[in-house]
Formats: C-alpha cells, sequence, structure tokens
C-alpha cells in the first residue's frame, strides 16, 4: 500500500513538473511576445520624436523652400504658386455672389447675400449635386454642359431674399480642385484629372473658358469673376471676418497652406504689380520634403506602395488620408512578428486603408475604463474578438504617437510661415494680432490632433510671441470663400 501511494506521489509530481514546465514555457512564449510588441512600440516613439530642436529645422527648411519656391518655377519642392489674388474681401462687399465647387464625385453651387460691413452674409442657399459616372470619363463639353444646366435651374430657384442690382451680370467664384497651372484670376489650364475623373480633351484647356461656353450655351448671364482652390478660399473667408488673417491651412484628408505674400518679395513674378502690394500665395505644402522629417520604416513602405512615390511627403506624414494607414501598418507588423492579437493574424488587418482616421481618433479619445470604443473598432473593423485592456492602452499610445507627430510637425510648417513674414519675433515692443485660419476634418474633428498643434506652436514661439497668434476656425472656403473672392475681384468693384 506504502509503495502505491509513492508512486502515486512521484506521478502527481511528475504531471506538477510537466503542467508547470507547459505553463512556464507559455508564460515565456507570451512574455517573449509582450518584449517584441513594446520594442516595436518603442522603435516607432523614437523614430516619430518631434523634439522642439527637430521641429525648428523643419520650419528652418520650410522657409528655406518657399524662398527656393518663390524665385523660380521648379526651383522648389513646394510649388508656391501665384493666384492671381491680389484682392482679399474687407468686409465691405454688397450684393448677391455664387460659388461653384468642383472637387469630387459631387459639386456643389452656393449662392450668398452680402450686407456690407453691417449686414455680413444676409443670406446662403446651397444644392449638391452627384456626377454621373459616366461624365466623369466622358468629354469636356458633356461635363461642363451638365454642371450649366444644374446651375441655371439653382439660379432659377432664387427667391425674395437674394436680390442682383439691374442692369448686372451675376458673378460666380470657381473652386477647382483639380492641378492648373493659372494664368490669371479668371483663366486657368487643366494640368491633370485626378479622383476618378478621366476626360482627355479637357487636358491642357482653360477650365473657366469651358464652364463659360457651357454657361453661355444655357442661356445663363453669368461671368466667372474667380478660379481659386479651398485653401485660398479658406482664406478670404477668414480675412473677410478677421482683417488680420494672414494665412490658411487646410488639415483634411490631404492638406496644404497659403499665405498673403508682398508681390515685392516674388521674384518669379514678371507682371505689373498689384495695387495691393499684395499676392496670395498657393504652397501646397503636402509636397513639402526634408532630411529633417521623422520617417519610419511604416511612412517609407506606405510611400513606396502609394500611386505618387517621392511625392506629397509632408502630407502622408500629417493628413488625415494617412494616419489611421500609418497605425494599421504597425498593428499588422506587431500581429505578424509578436502576435499581438493571438496566433492568428487577422486577414483584413493586412487591407490597405482599412483603419479610416476618424476611427483611430473615437479609439484615441476613448476614456471609458475598460476602454470599450477601442475593442468594438478592433471587433468591427478587423473582427478581433477578445483584445486585451493592455492591448488596448498600446493602440491607444501608438494612436498618441503618431497623431502626435502630424501635429507637431504640422505646427513646425505654419512656423515656417511666420518665419518666412517675419511673424515668429515681436519687433520694437509691438504685439501685432497675427490670425490663422483652419479647416479641414482632421483640424474640426480631432481634438487630441487639434489641440496638441496649437500647444506645440506655443512651446516653439515662447509665451510672448504666442499670445499675439490666433488659430481660428473658418468653415467652407470651398463654397463661401469663393464667392466672396467672386466679390473681392468682381467687375463693377470701381463703382
Amino acid at each position: 500500500m506504502g509503495r502505491v501511494v509513492v508512486v502515486a506521489a512521484v506521478i502527481g509530481a511528475a504531471t506538477a513538473v510537466a503542467v508547470a514546465a507547459v505553463v512556464g514555457r507559455r508564460c515565456l512564449r507570451m512574455w517573449r511576445r509582450r518584449a517584441k510588441a513594446l520594442a516595436i512600440v518603442k522603435e516607432v516613439e523614437e523614430k516619430c520624436a518631434t523634439p522642439l530642436g527637430k521641429l525648428r529645422q523643419v520650419a528652418d527648411a520650410m522657409t528655406v523652400e518657399m524662398h527656393a519656391g518663390l524665385a523660380s518655377e521648379g526651383g522648389s519642392k513646394l510649388k508656391m504658386l501665384i493666384t492671381y489674388v491680389d484682392n482679399l474681401p474687407t468686409g465691405d462687399e454688397e450684393g448677391l455672389y455664387y460659388a461653384l465647387d468642383l472637387g469630387g464625385t459631387n459639386f456643389r453651387a452656393l449662392r450668398v447675400q452680402l450686407g456690407g460691413k453691417e449686414g455680413g452674409i444676409v443670406s446662403q442657399e446651397f444644392t449638391e449635386v452627384p456626377i454621373p459616372p459616366t461624365l466623369m470619363v466622358g468629354s469636356s463639353d458633356g461635363l461642363f454642359e451638365y454642371i450649366a444646366s444644374k446651375l441655371a435651374k439653382f439660379v432659377a430657384e432664387e427667391g425674395p431674399d437674394f436680390q442682383i442690382p439691374p442692369g448686372r451680370q451675376r458673378e460666380l467664384g470657381f473652386t477647382f480642385s483639380f492641378p492648373v497651372m493659372q494664368t490669371s484670376i479668371d483663366s486657368g489650364n487643366l494640368i491633370k484629372w485626378t479622383k476618378g475623373f478621366s476626360i482627355d480633351d479637357t487636358v491642357g484647356k482653360d477650365v473657366v473658358a469651358e464652364l463659360t461656353k457651357a454657361i453661355a450655351k444655357e442661356g445663363l448671364d453669368m461671368r466667372v469673376t474667380a478660379l481659386v482652390n479651398d485653401t485660398v478660399g479658406t482664406l478670404a473667408g477668414g480675412r473677410y471676418t478677421d482683417k488680420d488673417v494672414i494665412a490658411a491651412v487646410i488639415l483634411g484628408t490631404g492638406t496644404n497652406a497659403a499665405y498673403v505674400e508682398r508681390a515685392q518679395a516674388i521674384p518669379k513674378w514678371h507682371g505689373v504689380l498689384p495695387k495691393s502690394g499684395e499676392m496670395v500665395i498657393n504652397m501646397e505644402w503636402g509636397n513639402f520634403r526634408s532630411s529633417h522629417l521623422p520617417l519610419t520604416e511604416f511612412d517609407q513602405a506606405l510611400d513606396f506602395e502609394s500611386l505618387n512615390p517621392g511625392e506629397q511627403v509632408f502630407e502622408k506624414i500629417i493628413s488625415g488620408m494617412y494616419l489611421g494607414e500609418i497605425l494599421r501598418r504597425v498593428l499588422c507588423k506587431m500581429a505578424e512578428d509578436a502576435s499581438f492579437f493571438g496566433d492568428t493574424v487577422p486577414p483584413k488587418l493586412k487591407v490597405p486603408f482599412t483603419l479610416r482616421t476618424p476611427d483611430m481618433s473615437k479609439m484615441h479619445h476613448d476614456k471609458s475604463a475598460d476602454l470599450s470604443v477601442v475593442a468594438n473598432k478592433l471587433k468591427a473593423i478587423y473582427e478581433i474578438e477578445d483584445s486585451s485592456l493592455e492591448s488596448r492602452k498600446v493602440v491607444i499610445e501608438l494612436c498618441n504617437i503618431i497623431a502626435t507627430r502630424g501635429a507637431r510637425l504640422a505646427a513646425a510648417g505654419i512656423l515656417g510661415i511666420l518665419k518666412k513674414l517675419g511673424k515668429d519675433t515681436i519687433n520694437d515692443g509691438e504685439g501685432q494680432r497675427i490670425v490663422i485660419a483652419m479647416d479641414g476634418g482632421l483640424y474640426e474633428h480631432y481634438d487630441a490632433y487639434s489641440k496638441c498643434l496649437e500647444d506645440t506652436i506655443t512651446d516653439l514661439v515662447g509665451e510672448d510671441v504666442s499670445q499675439h497668434i490666433v488659430i481660428q476656425h473658418s468653415m467652407d472656403g470651398s463654397g463661401i470663400g469663393a464667392a466672396l473672392l467672386a466679390a473681392s475681384h468682381s467687375q463693377y468693384l470701381e463703382s
């Protein structure tokens, strides 16, 4: 009997040892996975680091590129396009003005009644119209005649709140969000179509002339007085309500900046200097590139696999189109190399652009005790059923790393503009107010991003200067902004 007990004890001990060994191996494997995952996070954090010294280098590089782009065409990665906008709205504008916003699969027509200094924007109305897919790949006449017919219908619905003085043409600001070589305030030749449009016979033509021809065919008495992009429109909308606005920045799906430059500081300008002495410059700053930009292997892979490798590098690390995709790439590597979401990699995690920046923002702002928003997003998007609380905390940490880098680099870009204009310091003890008009879904809806951007500007310029800098949300530059530019460049301005 005693021998049986001893044998049983030995077997029990051996089993316990075996179980302990299995548990130990499992724990070791889990520890190694966790260590590998955290090593990836640490490397991303280090590569994305944006200490103030680096941000100042980025700002200085931006200023240098601005000078080069103003000196000659093709002299810089920044196009520094002359917009021919030399009269920004003052707030005195009166009358009825239209805007047409063409930048995607829909277009908008908008009208505003302006009441001068006292009245401001008295009334506004808009309509949004889908563009049939066949017209996006058809003929130039087909597209513009369709737009003109819908515009004429919208004009015909003008109510009593909208009045045009007798004997005057209606005037329209045309926001055309495709690459154009602008030749005057009301003309510009299409360089190429993007965003799913492919109409060969428009390329190289003046898009204002194409629209004007279609408007005339429709029997509509309307003149296009300004061809603009949405960033210039945002600048105009900001200046209309605040005379101290000097620049505009769009942070949305993409990113861009425009600012008011002294005409004499534009060496490549060979025309007669405008009476105002000013010219709005469309920087196209998404294409900025510098050796000082903190790039990771994930950014380099994203760029290499993109439709435009080597182009729009700044945009690819700060704008809404790409932030969520960078996060997805990091999570995918962690799943592959560190089994971060279990033994198998979630199949959908391998699919590019499945993690949108709005979803990243919601996870980043998750304040619940169990981080349920993160859990629900991982489940809904990638079918990850049982993420641990620890893994959810890591996801939020990555959101913070990627968004912080983007916001701080955007702030460095703004500092570059301030440096170019000599407004990064206070001169002669004067504290002039400096306003930057901002728009775009990323800035408007990603609170952690916009707060970080504003805090970083304060850190970069110091408390004394930052007291005079105002970051101001200016909405609907592509609509109201374009209508305001039609007003400030009206053919009836003198009268």
